[in-house]
């Protein structure tokens, strides 16, 4: 049984737990955190603005899994900084001016942050308009992002820059009109290794999915790389509406499976290149496979938008089913290269 050292205002501490019930203990908890420790947040309202730095086994939490603190407004509801193995659960972060929650390396570029989890978080009206990110992670390795829902940000949903072997799963994105939303899932700057899979996107910025993208040299993890993004894994995701289902941007190898696409309203998919420095590959070395995609004709006159300076006949078309609702015979799309075994004109739902 673990001992009670003290009582300070009205937080709880234990050895490695501490219940925090309100605004001025959370304050106090937060002052002199130590490794290890838990903070379980009762229900209502606290303010945002908090900072962490360098506190290894954090884990802060929700006293309540059902009715969850209520993190509001501030530049960022968190900023964790050099905070290996962290967990958040069962929070809620909304009203944010620059991002919901931001994690990173405290620009250590070769000392990435890992074993951060978060679970079962609310995001919500982050912006709303400019590049502001509901999670925000730069320099994280293992991490995974479980069950959270964003609703309404200004720039990205959640945006990678420099993250490895990493997961989001069972996540929802649900855009927002007033917000302007370039995507919900970003992944950039020497991102590698990463899984999205079992989300559901709905109007979820212009970029649903954006699969590489455009950073500055000085901020990819790791120095050096020539590409945005690697080793890429989509899966079995739900993607409603948005311009485009996803962009693939200056990425160097992609898998996107067995995926549901219900009506872009502009294009399927997009080949991009944004960042062109000396020796710098172009797009390339992308399989779609085992897709369903839905859409109508009115709206999509071209199925894939090919930039400049990109290799699009690297790109690999596998068992995909597509159907224009309102033109079923005019179902099968131009490609770059020759689809294998495509299913056309037939209602995949």
């Amino acid at each position: 049984m673990r001992a009670l050292l003290f009582v300070l205002c009205s937080a709880t501490v234990y050895a490695d737990e501490i219940i925090v019930r309100d605004a001025d203990s959370l304050r106090t908890a937060l002052r002199d955190l130590k490794p290890g420790t838990t903070l379980k947040l009762a229900p209502g309202d606290y303010p945002g603005g908090h900072s962490v730095g360098g506190v290894e086994k954090l884990t802060i939490e929700a006293l309540d899994p059902k009715n969850r603190p209520h993190f509001k407004g501030g530049g960022n509801a968190w900023h964790f900084s050099c905070c290996n193995n962290l967990t958040l659960r069962n929070l809620r972060v909304s009203g944010q001016t620059g991002n919901g929650l931001n994690l990173d390396d405290g620009g250590e570029l070769t000392k990435p942050v890992t074993g951060i989890t978060i679970e079962h978080v609310e995001v919500s009206d982050i912006g709303p308009k400019g590049n502001h990110d509901g999670i925000k992670c730069s320099g994280l390795d293992g991490l995974t992002i479980r069950d959270c829902t964003l609703t309404g940000w200004g720039g990205q949903g959640i945006d990678f820059v420099g993250c490895h072997q990493s997961l989001i799963t069972g996540c929802r994105f649900i855009g927002k009109e007033g917000f302007t939303a370039s995507a919900a899932i970003q992944l950039k700057g020497g991102t590698s290794d990463v899984i999205v899979e079992k989300c559901h996107f709905t109007h979820a910025g212009e970029r649903p999915l954006n699969l590489g993208g455009s950073t500055g040299l000085p901020y990819f993890r790791p120095q050096g790389v020539k590409y945005e993004a690697t080793r890429l894994i989509v899966r079995d995701n739900v993607i409603e509406g948005s311009l485009c289902a996803a962009a693939f941007v200056g990425v160097d190898g992609a898998e996107f499976t067995g995926n549901t696409i219900l009506f872009p309203t502009k294009w399927i998919f997009r080949i991009l290149q944004e960042t062109r420095e000396p020796g710098f590959i172009p797009c390339r070395n992308v399989r779609i496979k085992d897709n369903r995609i839905v859409f109508r004709r009115v709206q999509v006159q071209i199925d894939i938008n090919i930039g400049s300076d990109t290799a699009p006949e690297t790109f690999r078309f596998e068992k995909n089913h597509w159907f224009a609702e309102d033109k079923p015979q005019a179902s099968k799309p131009r490609l770059p290269t020759e689809e294998q075994d495509g299913v056309y004109g037939a209602d995949p739902r």
